[in-house]
């Protein structure tokens, strides 16, 4: 029997997961000319710095990090790979990348060796590294809860309060225009799906999910169609701006004050100090506006995992230092200090590690201890294996949409068309 299936519904993907983990060898004993070697895919920062602690404490385990563009890039590479037998032994993984590569064989089921770690991660968290009901792909590395940020001396300028529903936050929107008819609040971008589909998770939405042998795709459900008209209707009035982030021009908005906040994630403020450089400490962080007063969910935007490939023949030594690196307090802490993510271990953000604000929000000392109460609420997320697909058709009605201010929900429509087209397309059975 060929053990290298490609599974074209996740049902197949999952029944051929107890063979792929008996195929090949799982052999973890030293090579005969010295000890175990492995080698990880990764584009975390100084990420081989961290794994230096590894390799000096594991003289039986060593670990080679080869770095690597991210994104699409590093998942039609890691693919390629795979199907040349090729891959390396570990793979770091954005969340909403790891139907695709199941799907495509490059993982494997480590379920059995990891399911005492599920304590360590928040259910949301957990939820996007398995697959199925026992599955497991990976292990959650590092997040990205969302958030709001606002400039706090333009908001006590204006008189403007903190919106903790998305009411209010139109409400404030339409009131700074009164008052400022110069600025914005805020703008609504369409060349970055992940922060829509953060959006979209926070109210509710979960875009894939399997009904027996075949995929469901609701993009263009309730709570998506919910969020898409809010933020179309905001543009289409013009309380907010419809131009897109990371621009020359969007830069010189929130460093001079043309836009007073951004739904952001953790992250931010590498980007505000990079941004907008001469509005440090003039930020501050609040959690999400709620759909319902007194909720306190947020959505994901970013974050990643570490998983092992089916390539590898050293699985078991492989999961030794996964489970190292995203749950160890040493290796942790060093991740946030050299690679400066913000850790998915529950237990690690309160550590000692993040008991300083980021540089750019020194107004702001409890920033990280904020930032751990609003992540429990992270609602759970449902990713497909063409997640790829949905953000390219995202980036191209969404974005047409917001420079026309036409209406959001056909663009959420050409965004569900394009997903199941794609899906027929490659074979997989849809769910209507």
């Amino acid at each position: 029997m060929n053990c290298r299936v490609v599974a074209v519904s996740v049902a197949a993907a999952l029944s051929a997961t107890a063979l792929l983990t008996g195929c090949g060898s799982s052999d973890d004993s030293a090579d005969s000319d010295g000890p175990v070697k492995l080698t990880y895919w990764s584009w975390t920062p100084d990420l081989d710095k961290v794994v230096d602690i590894w390799n000096q404490a594991h003289p039986d385990i060593q670990v080679t990090v080869k770095k690597q563009a991210g994104g699409d890039d590093l998942i039609t590479k890691i693919i390629t790979a795979a199907k040349a037998h090729k891959a390396p032994d570990l793979v770091q993984a954005e969340y909403q990348a790891l139907p695709t590569l199941v799907s495509n064989d490059v993982l494997a089921d480590i379920s059995g060796q990891v399911k005492e770690s599920e304590r360590r991660f928040t259910s949301g968290l957990w939820r996007q590294v398995t697959l199925g009901t026992d599955a497991v792909y990976a292990l959650p590395q590092d997040s990205g809860p969302m958030m709001f940020y606002y400039r706090k001396d333009l908001f006590q300028q204006y008189g403007l309060k903190v919106p903790t529903t998305w009411k209010e936050f139109a409400d404030t929107a339409r009131e700074l225009k009164e008052k400022a008819p110069d600025k914005k609040l805020t703008t609504f971008s369409a060349n970055d799906s992940g922060l829509f589909a953060g959006l979209a998770q926070q109210a509710g939405a979960r875009w894939w999910t399997t009904e027996g042998d075949k995929w469901k795709v609701a993009i263009d459900d309730t709570a998506t169609r919910k969020v898409a008209d809010f933020w179309g209707g905001l543009v289409k009035e013009g309380v907010i701006d419809n131009q897109p982030m990371y621009t020359p021009s969007w830069n010189k908005a929130m460093n001079t004050g043309k836009q007073i906040a951004w739904v952001s994630a953790v992250w931010a403020p590498g980007t505000l100090k990079t941004a907008a450089p001469d509005t440090k400490g003039k930020w501050a962080m609040a959690p999400l506006p709620q759909w319902s007063r007194g909720s306190s969910w947020t959505g994901s935007w970013g974050g990643s995992s570490t998983a092992v490939t089916n390539d590898s023949a050293h699985k078991d030594a492989a999961v030794k230092f996964m489970k190292w690196l995203n749950t160890d307090p040493k290796a942790v802490a060093a991740l946030v200090k050299k690679s400066n993510i913000y850790p998915a271990a529950t237990e690690a953000q309160n550590d000692d590690s993040l008991a300083q604000a980021p540089d750019f929000f020194p107004n702001q000392p409890d920033f990280y201890k904020k930032v751990a109460k609003i992540t429990p609420g992270i609602a759970p997320a449902a990713w497909g294996p063409n997640v790829n697909v949905a953000y390219a058709s995202f980036n191209d009605s969404f974005g047409k949409a917001a420079k026309n201010k036409s209406d959001f929900g056909a663009a959420l429509r050409a965004m569900q068309q394009a997903t199941v087209a794609d899906l027929k397309k490659h074979g997989f059975e849809v769910a209507e």
